[in-house]
């Protein structure tokens, strides 16, 4: 029998790398760049807790607030919601593989992961659209405003947001991982995604890179386009309005809304349009940071920092808490 022996000067191999057989997989987020993974899970945690913070602020402020009851503070609630969402299904798992490098991940966790972050991606995706066509009625059809807007429609539509993702993440997960997964199981990503386990995938994923290519046309583009029409009708309404100061009424409350949805489409696209797409899987990553952190911990900014009306509730909730008095 022959023993084959490594040379004593080898580096030792990675965790993962020995456990081919296995079942778990193995998050490989950042191993390009080892001596920076204590800055970046401090970095990684402050914005996290600042995400957290600033979409909790906004839930509590649109839901107790009466002069944030206007059906756009009613979407933003839910768009908030769903940044708390995706954030904790990204962000503790990233800074546990920041921290501990080679700690596994069952199928099934890494299969809950995977459908939670579709099913995050999709309803944000119809909230956005449920914003603009908000903003389309309330200024393009203001005398009908308050009829074609109702509770019932707001809480219709926000409800579909919710659950539409649910059967098409559902769908592609299980398809997935139905494939049969060969050699390491060592995931060059922070979280489990769509491409990365694609390539960890040893059959032919043609049919299915087909259908994810478009249901992702169907989910991403098609409510990208309506956004854009949406916004086409507001600016020529906007332009024909005869007073300077309502022009920039108009726009104001659309300003901070098209920012959330450049910086999400943005990103997004470029990582779900194409599954195996020719980029390193190392950019890959610092893309899909712009939309798992950067976007959910701005956006509570974007729309308090520009919005009067958010500003005010937070300085009444910052006057009520100061007149508490504690026995």
């Amino acid at each position: 029998m022959t023993v084959a022996l490594g040379s004593p000067g080898a580096p030792a191999a990675p965790p993962w790398a020995n456990q081919s057989s296995g079942r778990e997989f193995f998050l490989l987020g950042f191993a390009h760049v080892p001596a920076l993974r204590p800055l970046l899970a401090v970095l990684f945690l402050a914005m996290f807790l600042l995400t957290l913070l600033g979409n909790a602020l906004i839930v509590l402020l649109t839901a107790l607030d009466p002069a944030l009851r206007a059906p756009m503070y009613f979407f933003l609630r839910h768009l908030a919601l769903v940044e708390i969402c995706f954030s904790l299904d990204i962000v503790p798992q990233l800074l546990v593989t920041l921290l501990r490098p080679g700690r596994g991940v069952s199928p099934a966790g890494c299969a809950l992961q995977l459908l939670l972050v579709l099913s995050c991606v999709t309803s944000e995706c119809f909230l956005l659209t449920a914003m603009a066509w908000d903003r389309y009625v309330a200024i393009c059809r203001p005398l009908r405003y308050g009829a074609i807007v109702s509770p019932r429609v707001c809480h219709l539509l926000a409800a579909t947001c919710w659950l539409a993702g649910v059967p098409v993440s559902l769908v592609f997960t299980v398809w997935l991982f139905h494939f049969p997964f060969c050699g390491p199981r060592g995931i060059r990503h922070f979280f489990c995604d769509i491409a990365p386990l694609l390539s960890l995938v040893c059959a032919d994923t043609r049919v299915l890179e087909a259908n994810v290519l478009a249901a992702t046309v169907l989910i991403m583009i098609v409510p990208f386009c309506l956004i854009a029409v949406s916004y086409t009708k507001i600016l020529a309404t906007v332009l024909q309005m005869p007073s300077a100061t309502g022009r920039h009424k108009a726009l104001s409350t659309c300003a901070s809304h098209l920012i959330v949805v450049v910086l999400f489409y943005g990103t997004t696209g470029v990582i779900h349009l194409r599954p195996k797409a020719s980029c390193s899987p190392e950019s890959k990553q610092v893309v899909s940071l712009s939309y798992t952190l950067v976007t959910p911990m701005l956006n509570p900014l974007v729309y308090s920092l520009r919005n009067k009306e958010v500003k005010a509730a937070l300085g009444r909730a910052c006057v009520q808490r100061r007149g508490i008095r504690i026995p």
